[in-house]
């Protein structure tokens, strides 16, 4: 027999369930853990970590679904921690696959059974389908991922254009072809930006934060990583501070998405007459960025953003950080610090 045959992968997505919030620390730990069992670990925050088993199989001698096994009562016994757990040929039909499964059990998508597992669940349940898509779909009578897949691909382009559908029509046949990157959750960016004077004024205290968002934000594209949470931190005259963190709807590094939360995280507070010092914004749970899905927009204008927001970031490497600057950020009083990267306290 001539050619190569591609080894069948076996990727187990387990969420990680438990009474309190998930610190780092437990994180970082829940993680070494695992790679005892093998060396390729993603951690998906806030809960969840996804594994490929394929080299381990040979070392333990064990079918995937026993090495999953393994891992759940290794967790549960040191750490107490309840899973459940979704095993399959790639990261997307795992994490699917977990989401369908109860604490203290694992679901097994085999390749071979893959189509039919899919076929009747809701088009909802593929990562990057959002309302309008499903509202879209529905008023054509496309309810469940087996009706998109018997669709002719013109029929779907005509529907969703060419790019969202061509996404859909692979991820709805089961396709994802990510791997499993080993990754720390520890790492993190921060921005922070020093005022000249206290300020009082919402509308400076908006363009402040609109300026760290949008720093991050380049900063994640730079280093090809999204961000799943972000926290914003307001210092007041006092030297008092309040912090406040959200975790976004989807990883990413764009800017108006970040400063979207950002923003909203800032409203929150209701300053009204607070004398601000200083803001910090810091973004965290990063992942490399071709290891996240992005929501399918219908939206045109956002492609244009995007590929506007890289030509932008194109502009600021060949003339420096200030060559391209939104049209919504006015001169801020202050100085803006570069942002760091920075370790984690628990991660070392």
């Amino acid at each position: 027999m001539s050619g190569t045959i591609a080894r069948q992968r076996y990727i187990a997505h387990l969420h990680l369930h438990l009474h309190a919030v998930p610190t780092e620390a437990w994180y970082s730990t829940a993680i070494e853990l695992m790679s005892d069992i093998t060396p390729h670990v993603q951690a998906v925050p806030p809960n969840a970590v996804q594994l490929d088993l394929t080299s381990a199989l040979r070392y333990f001698d064990k079918s995937p679904y026993d090495v999953v096994q393994m891992v759940m009562l290794r967790l549960k016994g040191l750490y107490g921690i309840d899973c459940s757990a979704g095993l399959a040929g790639n990261r997307m039909l795992a994490a699917m696959a977990a989401d369908a499964s109860a604490p203290g059990e694992t679901t097994w998508v085999s390749a071979e059974r893959a189509a039919d597992w899919l076929g009747p669940r809701p088009v909802t349940a593929l990562p990057g389908v959002g309302r309008a898509t499903t509202e879209l779909l529905g008023r054509y009578g496309l309810h469940t991922i087996g009706q998109v897949v018997d669709l002719p691909a013109g029929t779907l382009q005509r529907l969703l254009g060419a790019g969202p559908a061509r996404l859909l029509a692979e991820r709805a046949r089961g396709h994802d072809p990510r791997p499993v990157t080993p990754s720390e959750p520890a790492a993190q960016l921060v921005a922070d930006l020093v005022l000249a004077r206290d300020c009082l004024d919402p509308a400076q205290q908006h363009r402040a934060v609109l300026e760290l968002a949008d720093r991050i934000g380049g900063r994640l594209r730079g280093e090809r990583r999204t961000a799943g949470r972000l926290t914003l931190t307001v210092r007041y005259a006092d030297r008092s501070s309040t912090t406040r963190t959200r975790v976004l709807p989807e990883p990413t590094d764009h800017s108006p998405a970040l400063a979207s939360a950002a923003l909203g995280l800032l409203a929150a507070l209701g300053l009204q007459r607070a004398r601000v010092r200083a803001f910090v914004i810091r973004a965290d749970a990063l992942v490399p960025a071709d290891g996240s899905h992005r929501q399918l927009s219908l939206d045109p204008g956002d492609a244009r953003a995007r590929a506007a927001e890289a030509a932008a970031d194109r502009a600021r490497r060949r003339f420096g950080p200030e060559a391209v600057r939104p049209a919504a950020l006015a001169l801020v009083p202050g100085t803006a610090r570069s942002v760091a990267a920075e370790p984690d306290p628990a991660g070392g």
